[in-house]
Formats: structure tokens, C-alpha cells, sequence
């Protein structure tokens, strides 16, 4: 009897033994990564999805052998709480612990998108010409430019309804690099590139109690800072222009901007005419006082900076100097600056 029952235990020893050997050969084997391909396989796993959920659908795609398996062993090695959800591009060889890896530091694919950089200072009508570069149509852009409506309360909606503006968004679609998915439709576009507007206006916590103190919409604000950006190349010169621009408003003296005029033609000249400062238009500041009917470009956030709290100055006048700094002579009497323009040919580059 007690043969017969150590024997009995033996078998039973050696059949558990063969069981586990068995059980650890299954799990071996269904832990070993599929046969290599270079097909990839696309695997969209949302917020929500179950471990068990997501070993399932690595299982359908070819990816693991055992979705069962897979589940099991993500719970001995405690991971899947720091899963990222996303879409994932894998292929077939890769093992589970590198699947675990791309999961866990969110290693998904990336969404094919149109990148656009917006110079400062550009037009609608520039912007149009540059959103060609990345396949949107020019027309269809202006024709939502142009119906764009602003939603209630943003600055867009703020524009004036009159005729004598040349294009309704001119100055509301800020100068920044925008990114958006390839199928954007030019009307996403407008509302993004307006929606900044209001965005960087509220990096100003005080910008409508400064727009009240002097008086203006923020259609004017705008249409000043459009001129500053037009009209300086340095930095510290913005807020000495913008005090001419109001000084200049104040006694009711034309404006006698060169960049309202160059902004009648589609492409800027190099060198403004006589006859170009006839030229008819309420937005020639040389033939009628006051500000433009509207922005005459996108101005910066610099710009818009200078617009809102210019220097103090009694400066009245300014010439561009032509030693090649691109910066400005500035003046506070008509003789002062008969003398700046003098001195500024004086010291022209050769």
C-alpha cells in the first residue's frame, strides 16, 4: 500500500510538473512576437477601452498571438493605468514589451496637417496668395473672408458696415503660424486666424479702458496699428510713430502716410510718384484728414502694442533716414523736419 501510494504521488508530482511545464511552454509560446512584416497596421485605441478590449483587437490585427495571453500578462507586469489613447501604427513582429512601450509613451501616429507661418504685416489679399502654397484655394479664402461674420462679443464682430472699406477682414486675421488638418475648409481658417485676434487683445487686461480713454473703436485701434506696421522696421520706433499718428489726428492734420497709398496697388511699388499721391481713394491719407476707412494690413502684436499706449511726444513729423538703418528722424516743427530730410540725404548710402 505504501508503494502503491508513493508511486501515486510520483505520477501526480510528474503530471503537475508536465502541466506547468506544459502551461509555461503555452504562455512562452504565445508571448513570442508575430512573424515579421513590413505591412503596418493602423490601431485606434480611444479613452475608455478595457486592457482586455484593446488585447482583443491587437490579437484581430496580427500583432499578438494570444489576446488572452496578453491581458494576463499586463496584469502580472501591472501595466495598461498609463495606456495613452490615440492612433497607433505598429507591425507584426514587434514584442509585447515593446507594444507596452509605444502605449505607454504615446507613441501615435501623426495627423497629416497644412502648416502656414503669416507674415506680419501681410494683407488679406497676401494671405490668399500665400495659402496657395499648401493646396487652399485663393478665391475661395477672400469669398470667406469676406462673408465671415464674427460671433457675438469678439472683435470681428465689431466691424463697421461701410462701403468705402476695401476688404471686410483687412487687420483682423493676426500674423502668426497656424497649423490645421489637411481637410480644413477655408472657413476654419478665417474663424481660427480671427479667433487669435481676440486672443492676443486679451494679453492686454486694460485695452478697452485704454481704447476709452482716447476715444477710439477698436476698428480705429486696429487701422493705427495697421499704419505702424506698415511704416516701421525697428522696434523702438513704433510707439515714436504711433504719437505722430495721434498728434497729427489731433490738430486735424492729413495724415501723409506713403503705405495708404501703396496700399491701392496690388503689388507695393519701390518708389511712390507724384501722381500716385492723386490718386482718388478714401484711403490716400495725403488727400483726405483722418484715419482710412479701415487696417490697410495684419498688424503684430508689437504694433498693436504701440497703437494702444504710444509715448507722449510733441513729434509732428518723421523722415525715413537713408543711411540704411531703416530708422527715422523724427520732428516737432515743419522747419525741423525740412533739416532731418536734408541731413537724411546727406548721409544716404552710395
Amino acid at each position: 500500500m505504501k508503494r502503491r501510494l508513493i508511486w501515486t504521488l510520483v505520477i501526480l508530482i510528474l503530471a503537475a510538473a508536465g502541466a506547468a511545464s506544459g502551461f509555461l511552454l503555452y504562455i512562452g509560446s504565445s508571448l513570442k512576437p508575430m512573424p515579421a512584416s513590413k505591412e503596418a497596421k493602423r490601431i485606434v485605441y480611444p479613452a475608455g477601452m478595457s486592457t482586455t478590449e484593446l488585447s482583443s483587437l491587437l490579437e484581430a490585427e496580427g500583432l499578438i498571438r494570444s489576446g488572452s495571453v496578453f491581458t494576463w500578462y499586463l496584469k502580472y507586469k501591472k501595466q495598461g493605468a498609463r495606456f495613452q489613447a490615440g492612433e497607433y501604427e505598429m507591425t507584426p513582429g514587434l514584442t509585447p514589451d515593446q507594444i507596452i512601450e509605444r502605449l505607454n509613451q504615446g507613441q501615435t501616429v501623426k495627423e497629416d496637417t497644412l502648416k502656414l507661418t503669416v507674415p506680419e504685416g501681410y494683407t488679406v489679399r497676401q494671405i490668399a496668395e500665400k495659402l496657395q502654397s499648401i493646396g487652399i484655394g485663393a478665391d475661395a479664402f477672400l469669398q470667406a473672408a469676406q462673408q465671415f461674420k464674427g460671433a457675438q462679443g469678439s472683435v470681428a464682430a465689431q466691424i463697421p458696415e461701410q462701403p468705402a472699406i476695401r476688404t471686410r477682414l483687412e487687420g483682423y486675421l493676426f500674423p502668426d503660424t497656424y497649423e490645421w488638418k489637411k481637410d480644413v475648409r477655408p472657413e476654419e481658417i478665417v474663424e481660427t486666424m480671427a479667433g487669435e485676434l481676440d486672443t492676443k487683445l486679451a494679453q492686454f487686461p486694460d485695452w478697452q479702458a485704454a481704447l476709452q480713454k482716447r476715444g477710439l473703436t477698436v476698428h480705429q485701434l486696429l487701422t493705427v496699428a495697421s499704419l505702424i506696421e506698415r511704416e516701421v522696421a525697428l522696434e523702438e520706433e513704433r510707439p515714436l510713430v504711433s504719437s505722430v499718428i495721434y498728434n497729427r489726428l489731433q490738430k486735424g492734420m492729413p495724415l501723409q502716410i506713403d503705405a495708404t497709398v501703396q496700399y491701392l496697388f496690388d503689388k507695393p511699388k519701390e518708389r511712390l510718384l507724384e501722381k500716385d499721391l492723386q490718386l482718388e481713394s478714401p484711403y490716400n491719407t495725403y488727400l483726405h484728414p483722418g484715419l482710412p476707412p479701415g487696417p490697410i494690413a495684419s498688424p503684430s502684436l508689437a504694433s498693436i502694442r504701440a497703437a494702444l499706449y504710444p509715448v507722449e511726444t510733441k513729434y509732428l513729423f518723421y523722415v525715413t533716414k537713408k543711411d540704411g538703418s531703416k530708422g527715422h528722424l523724427f520732428a516737432e516743427t515743419y522747419e525741423q523736419h525740412q533739416k532731418n530730410i536734408a541731413d537724411s540725404k546727406k548721409a544716404a548710402t552710395p
